[in-house]
């Protein structure tokens, strides 16, 4: 039986990167394409399909920041498949980044050089917006939206006899300065999508806790520093050929996910020699304010579920 493999944010960047991967590593996977641009997925299955005529390409229409496509697609999902071994929960948004040239050149010659460029911590701020759900975007898309979708693919993930994985695309940037039990949607602060990505962390505890004796494995992991669509026009272009992109997200397709610890970043990383290697990173996380959060998601679950519906059954 082929393995399935449902990835948010499919058709460009990481996703795209992610797609090819993983059918060279395997190419007798079944890959659903959660998209929100259908042309774009069709035109990926084609050139998926091209290259790996014996793998099987689905396309889902999904939009992560629109709850109702969330629900209307995962429905789509559990109509075509009976089981998920791999959710990659992928797809994300860093809003008009504005990026601060002083604080950049400062930090060139400074000790914290290549923090700045893992973490781009004090260069970038950003520009959120509110939904039509009324949530703020960068937290609708890159957690909330794929909170909802985890609940709705509850049962075709949580299957104790053969263990399926959640595996989320976080970030050196999530930084715990910059979230707030109070305002978990960054709706007063200046880097939503740094918040954004700590709260992915926490979630992702909160899950190991509530869900690994059901068969549902959750891991988070840094791709380390990559040119795609969000990030290539944050930087000069000469700035770029400074850097050298990596990724690795493959890695944890090969993992045992009982066998990683929740409370570990995996980063893709390059040693001097272009040797590529996964390091392991020990999430500042409190395991209370974890659960504390899953909690709070859980209400505003009830409270959102409701607009949902009225929208789907207008009088």
């Amino acid at each position: 039986m082929r393995k399935v493999v449902l990835i948010t944010g499919a058709s460009s960047g990481i996703g795209l990167a992610l797609c090819g991967r993983l059918l060279a590593e395997d190419d007798d996977l079944h890959l659903c394409l959660a998209c929100r641009n259908l042309s774009k997925a069709r035109a990926v299955r084609d050139t998926l399909l091209a290259s790996h005529p014996s793998a099987e390409v689905s396309i889902v229409q999904m939009d992560v920041s629109s709850l109702q496509s969330v629900v209307r697609g995962a429905e789509e999902v559990k109509q075509k498949f009976q089981r998920l071994d791999y959710l990659y929960l992928n797809a994300g948004i860093l809003p008009n980044p504005q990026f601060n040239l002083k604080a950049f050149f400062c930090g060139i010659f400074s000790r914290n050089v290549i923090h700045m460029f893992t973490t781009a911590e004090g260069i970038l701020t950003q520009n959120d917006s509110v939904t039509a759900d009324g949530l703020q975007e960068v937290f609708e898309t890159n957690l909330f939206g794929h909170f909802i979708l985890i609940r709705e693919l509850e049962p075709l993930l949580c299957h104790a006899d053969n263990p399926s994985q959640l595996i989320w695309t976080s970030s050196r940037n999530a930084k715990k300065a910059n979230f707030s039990l109070e305002d978990i949607q960054h709706s007063k602060g200046p880097e939503p999508y740094s918040s954004s990505k700590y709260a992915t962390d926490l979630l992702n505890v909160a899950l190991n806790r509530n869900f690994n004796q059901k068969g549902l494995y959750s891991s988070v992991m840094c791709p380390g520093v990559v040119m795609t669509n969000m990030t290539y026009g944050i930087l000069p272009p000469f700035i770029w050929t400074l850097l050298l992109p990596i990724m690795w997200l493959v890695w944890l397709f090969h993992q045992k996910p009982e066998s990683l610890n929740p409370l570990t970043k995996y980063a893709s990383a390059t040693s001097g020699f272009g040797t590529n290697y996964v390091t392991g990173q020990k999430m500042d996380i409190d395991e209370d304010t974890a659960e504390k959060f899953y909690e709070v998601l859980l209400e505003l679950e009830k409270r959102v579920r409701t607009t949902v519906q009225k929208s789907d059954h207008p009088s």
